[in-house]
């Protein structure tokens, strides 16, 4: 059973799995529309946030990747664990697995 928090309107501000030992938490039905409505809103925001950090981290993929070919750091200097993760993130990019590009794809950077 979902447990809830809410706001002083009494529109649900959290939800927990468990009962909380936090004063204001009261047990909900997992099947109440106003639970339901408050965790489908809530993935929308999640998700949005996770495109976010997607896109931002194919920004500083192509960022490291026009530094190396600057000469301005050397593929090298990362640690191995980073250096296995741009290359396999390279190969999938040459191989077409549909990711954005903002460097030129058509020459190898690694």
């Amino acid at each position: 059973m979902p447990y809830v928090l809410r706001d002083q309107a009494g529109n649900i501000k959290a939800v927990s799995r468990e009962a909380m030992d936090s004063p204001g938490w009261e047990p909900m039905d997992g099947k109440s529309p106003e639970y339901l409505q408050y965790l489908e809103s809530s993935l929308k925001d999640q998700n949005a946030f996770r495109e976010s950090d997607i896109q931002l981290a194919r920004v500083l993929e192509d960022l490291i990747l026009l530094l190396i070919e600057r000469d301005v750091i050397h593929f090298t200097d990362f640690p191995d664990a980073a250096q296995k993760r741009l290359v396999q993130r390279q190969s999938w990019r040459t191989q077409g697995k549909g990711l954005d590009l903002l460097v030129d794809d058509e020459k190898p950077v690694i």
